[in-house]
């Protein structure tokens, strides 16, 4: 028997798909991408919004852009959505705004979950976080979704990857996904030696789920990311 609601009770807000480098649409369509309806075994409800992109999600924060998503919200609390995500875990910039602009629970960025994997550690132990764009996550993106400066994180960036880094540049040739694994794996390592002291790994980058297995088995540690957290969510509605 298949308890399982027919009707999203979930909702994700997205990226313009015509705003994503062709290469990068490839991680997408990865079994455990959180864009690829496959990787749950329940509906969720995908809306891409009008105008969001790099350059307004990551770069620089868009404030009209906010608008559009808390407008987005809004239409799906009303169809009945229980909880809301996003597809850029860049949106924790956003987390305060957005939570507060409906009644149900949003959950913007896979970086919530450091403060919680952090009270799971000793206090002198280390959260990894890898991100799309290091040099982008401020410190007001940490501090938006409650990562003080008492919680100890080391932060690498995929732009110190040529697949993912290049991929705005040369959006036409296909990424090469076994490369691409080399080099995170690559970035991993690096990150550990930096930081000995890490004891779980956050993924900030919605596109790295597919590759979370890889790390966990490389590292023998714990390893977060939205999917994780969607998943989460959706069994505190059921």
């Amino acid at each position: 028997m298949n308890n399982q609601p027919d009707q999203p009770l979930i909702g994700m807000l997205c990226w313009e798909k015509r705003t994503i480098p062709s290469a990068l649409r490839e991680l997408s369509k990865l079994p455990g991408n959180a864009t690829n309806p496959l990787t749950f075994p329940f509906p969720v409800l995908y809306e891409p919004i009008l105008g969001a992109n790099i350059d307004t999600v990551v770069k620089q924060p868009s404030r009209v852009l906010l608008a559009s998503m808390i407008e987005a919200c809004q239409r799906m609390e009303k169809k009945g959505i229980r909880a809301i995500t996003t597809s850029c875990g860049f949106n924790a910039f956003f987390q305060k705004e957005l939570a507060n602009s409906i009644n149900v629970p949003v959950f913007a960025s896979s970086l919530l979950q450091v403060p919680f994997v952090h009270r799971m550690l000793r206090v002198d132990r280390t959260i990894g976080i890898i991100t799309a764009d290091k040099v982008s996550l401020t410190r007001a993106h940490l501090e938006a979704v409650g990562i003080d400066r008492s919680i100890p994180v080391h932060i690498a960036g995929l732009e110190e990857t040529t697949a993912f880094s290049h991929s705005d540049v040369d959006s036409i040739n296909p990424l090469d996904i076994q490369h691409f694994r080399e080099e995170l794996l690559d970035i991993v390592t690096v990150l550990l030696k930096g930081a000995p002291s890490t004891e779980a790994i956050v993924l900030e980058c919605t596109d790295l789920p597919p590759f979370a297995d890889d790390i966990r088995r490389a590292t023998n540690l714990p390893v977060f990311d939205i999917v994780t957290l969607i998943k989460f969510v959706y069994g505190s509605l059921t």
